[in-house]
């Protein structure tokens, strides 16, 4: 017997053992989220079915957290525990910069954006009993301002900031998550509260269709000026009549949702992301009423301020949109 011969049942074992050539272990992903009523949690599941559908090709196991939102998505993919998140447009832009809630954590150089998703109007949403009208109404009253480390609590800030307000105008200043702010609301416990979010969102139909709510307009002075020094939100409205007792357009303004990840992800894993997305465009858009009106050449360049990861760019590029 040569030695072939006797390797020859070696080499069979081992193949045996090793299992077939193209099996591989799934590379696991998450992505952080928000709380389970806003639009940042079916987002995250969108992106995730989209993806696991494809893992027989892409090797990747997706899976969504809910989180406390914007801030903490961003702050945890920088200390690697996270993966991707969706991040408020202007939150993605003061963690490059080092600036607002980011100011003590220093400048994000290594964060990278793969696409935005929808817009995200800003919410005040007040008990129709509570005598609130306008946003100078709010002082003397009890109102959610959001959880620290939410991007509705960046938000909340600036209206603040733009509209001569502090926390100490009102009897109370709530930091409720986005999950506790309906019933919170319905029960009387608080009397307004301020809210982003995409259109419609589970929350202000929670809230709306539980107990008499109105939402307010904001249009004033103070939100002219906020949008002329703040180019990274924008004017919206919330049509008439999406939500229960609301029939007529409310004017608002706001950030767009983006979707974001670290320099240090991989490029074949950014790319297959992208690509289960943009591949099966028609089928996201109907995962989510948030997602209608989506264009895909907008949300490769609309609200994002971190470059976009090579992985996501090299898709783009096959795609002519870049």
């Amino acid at each position: 017997m040569n030695l072939r011969t006797t390797l020859a049942p070696l080499g069979l074992v081992a193949t045996l053992l090793a299992g077939p050539a193209v099996a591989q272990d799934p590379h696991f992903i998450t992505i952080g989220t928000g709380g389970v009523t806003g639009v940042y949690y079916p987002t995250g599941g969108a992106i995730c079915r989209l993806v696991n559908a494809d893992r027989a090709e892409n090797g990747l196991r997706c899976s969504v957290e809910s989180t406390g939102g914007s801030v903490y998505n961003t702050r945890t993919i920088r200390q690697g525990e996270l993966d991707f998140g969706v991040v408020q447009s202007d939150v993605q832009a003061a963690a490059i910069a080092g600036t607002g809630a980011f100011t003590d954590d220093g400048p994000y150089p290594q964060l990278r954006a793969l696409f935005s998703i929808h817009p995200e109007p800003m919410h005040l949403m007040a008990r129709a009993d509570a005598g609130i009208d306008t946003v100078a109404n709010l002082k003397g009253h009890r109102v959610n301002i959001a959880n620290p480390g939410s991007g509705t609590r960046v938000l909340a800030d600036t209206l603040m900031k733009y509209e001569g307000l502090t926390k100490d105008d009102f009897s109370l200043a709530a930091e409720l998550a986005s999950s506790e702010q309906a019933s919170a609301l319905c029960d009387g416990n608080i009397d307004a509260t301020i809210w982003a979010a995409g259109l419609p969102n589970g929350s202000t139909q929670e809230a709306t269709s539980t107990c008499a709510v109105k939402l307010i307009p904001l249009d004033d002075a103070g939100i002219k000026k906020l949008l002329a020094e703040n180019p990274a939100y924008a004017a919206a409205t919330i049509p008439g009549g999406m939500y229960t007792g609301n029939p007529d357009d409310i004017p608002s303004w706001g950030p767009r949702a983006t979707f974001v990840t670290s320099a240090d992800t991989p490029d074949d894993v950014v790319y297959a992301v992208v690509k289960a997305v943009f591949d099966n465009f028609d089928s996201f858009k109907r995962l989510h009423p948030a997602f209608a009106r989506l264009d895909e050449k907008e949300m490769i360049s609309s609200g994002l301020t971190a470059p976009l990861h090579p992985g996501a760019l090299k898709y783009y590029k096959e795609r002519g949109w870049k």
